[in-house]
């Protein structure tokens, strides 16, 4: 640690003279551009009263800009922010890309990869159970496909089909659409019972973008109100043009529970494959896409991965984004630990040194050596392109900044610099007491998800929440089980933890229960949200809502003496409900309202009273004296009650 005993050297050059400093520069670099001392510096920092301890060696870097700019306005300059300039871009592009079209003598045939959409609850997921003679629906919560499947079924026939699974639930639809980006054929499943819904319109759009032909399978023929012409029409009315109704879009009625007409879909499917004569190149460095993501506790990361192009090997070094790492083992769609995988086959695979994203173009390089050079190179082109975004809303920031000030002095010319200091204090002092007066209430959570693509769905829909009443504030979000070191952002904001098909290890269990911290375990998305939406409406301020007591129509106005005042009194008749005196009036003459406020007097006979039942006449006083009552007035009793607010969101479920 250096240790500074004299003052600080202000530069001899003019006190106002500019500084040239960026991001992440080292202290000595800072001193350089200053024209200081590196003592000075350290000194620079201690007087800023910022957290500035981890910066103690010369070669330290400051990547707080507060403190870069703090020290040099503690040195006598003024900071003017520039890019890195030792993060230049580089004239050598060393990122790794797709080959070649291959030639087509490489090409050998391959299985289609045939991708399931629809609506929810249509029945996707129990026509590919049928078709796999598996039972997934049994394993999925709720009904619901919670994230994409991707796997390979042999066929009666022989012929090999990829399907991927893609989720019908509004909350996953950036996975329907990656779905749709990485398929040759799409099965639209729409039931015959409900038609076209919100998700059969999605579906269609993302088919038609990625430019792929749809088959329609019209499920649920088996139910007692299923309409196969009926949804026929609704699909011709969404552009859908079926072979029946003159287009060339193939449509096989199907109950896939019952498993009725599934041998005519099959072979659709394939009839559209062999049109499209699907192939791939076998040889080579391995193209294919991350299809899902997530973090196991003994395999740590592992990726399920759609092989585009070449045979993916065990030992191999694939790029993905900025995620690289070696190929340990390989898992089909069985589980089964598998040595090759080719075009078309999906595959699950660990190894991973970070996790890459859902999406991403994985490529296969040849070495360790140049996995990192292309991660890092990407990395860098990401920083650049974030500096120059940063360095933008800077500018923005001082144009803001030179504008006020700008406006400042013109005020401190017109009224004196004293008067400027005093309104500024003023109205400072008045935005901290709005602050504290309008304070939102806050719920703040983490959120913890089995797979990225989960994960992606949730922030969807938490960035879709708007309220002015209480304020929904993520303080962090990851894919894996939940850890103590969850628990520990959680607990500083009174944070609640989501944990959406995760595990909570027994040790972390305790310790949120030490730190009071709650832990909720979901299967199902909707009912996740549902339990945030009664969280925030617990937080919600009861808000003021008017409740009708009763009704008098006023009869006539009498006038009486109060010392030299002379006083009008409604002569009224309680018509409706009742009337009493500590509530609220409002005096209603034909469709304006000219008077609302409080009672002074109510009185029957010449009794003093506090309540009025229908059908009694009375006499009330208005609280101001100023308003003249005529017959055919009505006085409308109300009186406001808390009552329970709800936050208008919808998550869309």
């Amino acid at each position: 640690m250096y240790k500074v005993t004299k003052k600080i050297a202000k530069p001899k050059a003019k006190p106002d003279k500019l500084a040239t400093v960026w991001k992440s520069m080292t202290v000595k670099e800072l001193a350089t551009a200053i024209g200081t001392d590196p003592d000075n510096v350290f000194e620079a920092m201690l007087l800023s009263k910022l957290n500035t301890d981890r910066y103690y060696k010369l070669s330290s870097k400051i990547d707080d800009m507060a403190v870069i700019t703090k020290v040099v306005q503690n040195c006598g300059r003024r900071p003017q922010i520039v890019a890195n300039p030792t993060l230049k871009e580089s004239e050598e592009d060393k990122d790794a890309y797709r080959r070649p079209p291959p030639d087509p003598s490489c090409l050998v045939k391959r299985p289609p990869v045939v991708t399931v959409m629809g609506h929810v609850d249509h029945g996707k997921t129990t026509l590919l159970d049928a078709l796999r003679h598996t039972n997934v629906v049994a394993s999925e919560f709720g009904g619901i496909t919670q994230h994409i499947g991707a796997f390979s079924v042999k066929l009666s026939s022989g012929n090999q089909v990829t399907f991927l699974d893609t989720p019908g639930h509004a909350a996953f639809s950036s996975m329907r659409e990656r779905g749709a980006n990485v398929t040759d054929i799409v099965v639209l499943v729409v039931a015959a019972d409900d038609g076209v819904m919100d998700q059969t319109k999605e579906s269609i759009k993302y088919a038609r973008q990625a430019n792929v032909p749809i088959v329609v399978a019209i499920n649920k023929i088996d139910r007692p109100g299923a309409d196969v012409e009926m949804t026929k029409d609704a699909l011709l009315a969404n552009g859908i043009q079926l072979e029946d109704r003159g287009g060339d879009t193939i449509a096989v009625p199907i109950s896939a529970l019952k498993r009725i007409g599934l041998e005519a879909l099959v072979e659709s499917i394939v009839l559209q494959a062999e049109l499209l004569e699907v192939s791939a190149d076998p040889k080579g460095p391995v193209e294919g896409v991350v299809v899902e993501c997530q973090a196991d506790l003994n395999r740590g990361i592992l990726s399920t991965l759609l092989i585009q192009r070449g045979t993916l090997k065990k030992g191999a070094w694939l790029v993905a984004g900025t995620a690289y790492g070696k190929i340990k083992g390989m898992l089909n769609d069985q589980r089964s630990s598998i040595e090759t995988a080719s075009p078309a086959t999906p595959v699950e695979v660990f190894g991973w040194k970070d996790m890459p994203s859902v999406g991403d173009l994985v490529l296969e390089v040849e070495s360790e050596k140049r996995a990192r050079e292309v991660v890092e190179y990407r990395q860098k082109k990401l920083e650049l392109e974030k500096m120059k975004d940063d360095l933008k809303a800077i500018k923005e920031k001082e144009d803001e900044h030179m504008k006020e000030y700008g406006e400042i002095l013109k005020q401190r010319r017109e009224i004196g610099w004293f008067h400027v200091r005093y309104a500024l204090a003023k109205k400072r002092r008045e935005l901290t007491k709005k602050d504290v007066e309008f304070e939102a209430p806050r719920v703040s959570i983490v959120v913890k998800g089995d797979v990225e693509g989960s994960i992606e769905a949730i922030l969807n829909i938490i960035s879709s929440y708007y309220s002015n009443e209480c304020e929904l504030d993520l303080i962090h979000f990851g894919v894996g089980p939940v850890t103590d070191n969850d628990v520990k952002l959680a607990e500083p904001y009174n944070g609640i933890i989501y944990a959406f098909n995760v595990t909570v290890p027994t040790s972390v269990s305790s310790t949120a229960a030490s730190s009071n911290v709650q832990i909720r375990l979901h299967n199902v998305i909707y009912k996740m949200f549902d339990d945030l939406k009664e969280e925030i409406n617990s937080k919600m301020p009861p808000k003021d809502e008017e409740q009708i007591l009763g009704q008098a129509d006023v009869i006539q106005e009498f006038v009486i003496t109060e010392g030299k005042k002379k006083i009008p009194v409604a002569g009224c008749r309680c018509t409706k409900g009742i009337l009493k005196k500590d509530a609220q009036y409002r005096l209603k003459r034909g469709e304006e309202y000219i008077f609302d406020g409080k009672l002074t007097s109510m009185r029957h006979l010449k009794n003093e009273v506090d309540q009025i039942k229908k059908d009694v006449d009375c006499g009330l006083r208005l609280s101001d004296t100023q308003i003249r009552v005529q017959h055919g007035d009505v006085l409308e009793c109300y009186q406001l009650v808390k009552v329970p607010q709800k936050v208008d969101w919808d998550p869309g479920f």
